[in-house]
């Protein structure tokens, strides 16, 4: 019963290995984009914020913080990195 579990799990590490390197190659090239899509938005915020528009400074500041490598890129890491984890933990049980 349990080889037959390892074959049927065996495609699933496949897919996963790809899915992975496909995800983590796109995560670089996006989370390089938003770093500097976050500085923009920050200056945006801080010249708005002196210029008295406070609700847009407000608005900007708030998606140079989202778009922020601790922000919507720091979830999409973690969701990558467990990814990751499900693969390895396939991998040992097949291998085991």
């Amino acid at each position: 019963m349990r080889i037959v579990l390892k074959i049927i799990a065996a495609p699933f590490v496949i897919l996963l290995t790809i899915s992975w390197a496909i995800m983590v190659f796109l995560f670089c090239w996006a989370e390089l984009i938003l770093k500097f899509l976050s500085g923009i938005s920050g200056l945006i915020a801080i010249v708005m914020l002196i210029a008295g528009q406070t609700q847009g400074g407000i608005v900007f500041g708030v998606i140079a913080f989202l778009v922020s490598p601790i922000g919507i890129p720091a979830v999409a890491k973690w969701l990558i990195d467990k990814l990751d984890d499900w693969n390895d933990a396939l991998k040992s049980f097949i291998t085991t």
